[in-house]
């Protein structure tokens, strides 16, 4: 055997049970990997509390497939000697506890042994480099491959790894070595076990360390990639609020996804490393996620605009203010096309939707550009001020917890004194987006110009639309028409011939049209 060494780290987490009957106080994992096989032996040690009387306790973990793959439970037993040894059976997904009475309050731990070839969640690869790589790959709810858990982002419970691997390995995981008790969820839940070459980009706020975390070939591109995150960290920290972990560490990596948000562990699959920063951002949408998402998180997968749509938000709301306007505004113009094509396809869907159990399907554009477009309208609409008080407020009141759609609604409704209950309805619950025709004439006679509005989709909604109206003179004159019917006619007095129409120029809001 080759010498093996071991790394602590521990955080608080989200976990939630196959049987939602307990309270999880804390986790410790015990992860072994090695070069030989893709065995991982593990032991979890779960404290748990019981939320009312029972007699069994449920957790998620994949069990052995016909491949091979999955987990297998060799022994378990509690900490409490008073306590029987637990009688456990597997099925496809569950491991469930039985032999032992537990009242309401109880509280007591768990022991569990098991090994196993993970089927998902730990991704037991390759690099590009030919190099052995082994990273947590959790989103949205896959951690249960490997780990006995359940993947839920609506449990709350601290979380130790220690992780056992080859000497010429390094381990980066969640939080910092020896301590760190943040709130994250499974599904942001990782450790990472390759080569890799690590920098210290500097501190934010003086306190907040950044790392970068690479493949040795890539340390230059991947070194200064990186550090430009320094900047996006302390902007997001200025605009929203204060950073809720110890470290910030970018980690290259084999996840699936482009980039993956794990809580101040943030993993970008490896083609993400340029060189040239070209990837500016893709790091903003992950950092921004430190807040929304691994802080403030969904109550269930059905929300989960309240992470994807507000980290795209706040990207494209970085690059406009380090760009300038036009940025912003490509940017925006870019998602509005992807949203309506996707409309053009999926004109049923809604982007809050209970009725979705294949939590991968939840990636999609109204998850991620229309959640960021229902954002920016709010700031047209509420204007900067109200907007962002609203958004910190939100983040105050969650960071650490779980909010859905309405718990955001409540608090920007507090914020701007306004009922938005419409609103939200209209852009969350409800299918499709305004689809409008609109027509106009000029009246050279009485210097009228009427502007016929028709909505075309078969839900009204109500919206404020900025009508840009170029004159002969060259002058441009701007409106904004409050639209609230299926079919509405605006009247303008205006002293010069129109020559030209346009709807939205300035890009605030999510709608598509035809003009005549």
């Amino acid at each position: 055997m080759r010498l093996f060494f071991g790394v602590f780290f521990t955080l608080t987490g989200f976990f939630s049970f196959a049987q939602n009957n307990i309270d999880v106080i804390h986790y410790r994992f015990h992860i072994s990997v090695n070069d030989y096989n893709d065995t991982v032996q593990g032991l979890a040690i779960i404290r748990f509390a019981a939320k009312e009387k029972s007699s069994s306790v449920g957790f998620d973990l994949t069990a052995i497939n016909k491949d091979g793959k999955g987990m297998i439970v060799t022994k378990m037993s509690f900490t409490d000697k008073k306590l029987a040894t637990p009688v456990f059976f597997q099925d496809n997904e569950k491991l469930i506890l039985k032999g032992n009475e537990f009242k309401k309050g109880d509280t007591t731990t768990v022991l569990i042994h098991y090994k196993g070839k993970p089927s998902d969640g730990l991704i037991i690869s390759k690099n590009k480099y030919g190099h052995r790589t082994f990273f947590a790959d959790n989103w949205p709810n896959r951690g249960h491959n490997w780990l006995p858990c359940h993947d839920d982002p609506a449990d709350k419970a601290s979380v130790e790894f220690i992780v056992t691997a080859p000497d010429h390995y390094q381990v980066v995981a969640n939080g910092i070595q020896v301590e760190e008790d943040v709130p994250v969820s499974t599904k942001v839940m990782v450790i990472g076990v390759a080569e890799f070459a690590v920098n210290l980009s500097g501190f934010v706020n003086d306190c907040i360390p950044v790392y970068g975390w690479v493949y040795p070939e890539d340390k230059d591109k991947g070194f200064y990639d990186f550090a430009i995150t320094n900047d996006i960290l302390s902007f997001f920290i200025k605009q929203v609020g204060s950073y809720g972990y110890k470290k910030l560490a970018n980690v290259q990596s084999k996840t699936r996804f482009g980039g993956l948000e794990n809580a101040n562990t943030i993993f970008y699959a490896e083609g993400n490393i340029t060189g040239d920063r070209s990837k500016e951002e893709l790091y903003a949408h992950e950092i921004a996620h430190q807040w929304f998402g691994n802080m403030a998180t969904e109550k269930s997968f059905a929300h989960v605009w309240l992470s994807e749509g507000f980290a795209t938000f706040f990207a494209t709301y970085y690059m406009e203010e380090k760009y300038g306007k036009e940025k912003g505004l490509t940017l925006r113009q870019v998602d509005r096309e992807q949203v309506i094509n996707y409309y053009s396809k999926n004109n049923q869907k809604t982007v809050v939707d209970t009725s979705v159990t294949d939590f991968m399907k939840m990636l999609n554009p109204y998850s991620y550009q229309k959640g960021a477009w229902i954002l920016h309208m709010l700031r047209f609409q509420l204007g900067d001020s109200v907007f962002f008080r609203s958004v910190r407020k939100y983040y105050a009141t969650y960071a650490g917890g779980i909010a859905d759609t309405d718990d955001l609604r409540k608090v920007f409704e507090t914020v701007s004194g306004k009922d938005l209950k419409y609103f939200f309805n209209q852009w969350l619950y409800t299918p499709g987006l305004p689809d409008l025709k609109i027509k106009w004439k000029y009246n050279s006679i009485t210097k009228k110009t009427d502007i016929e509005i028709v909505q075309l989709q078969k839900n009204s909604f109500s919206f404020p639309l900025t009508i840009s109206i170029k004159l002969e003179s060259g002058k441009i004159l701007k409106q904004i028409l409050q639209v609230k019917k299926q079919a509405t006619i605006f009247s303008l007095l205006l002293k010069e011939k129109p020559i030209e129409l346009k709807a939205d120029p300035d890009f605030e809001l999510l709608f598509t049209a035809k003009i005549e």
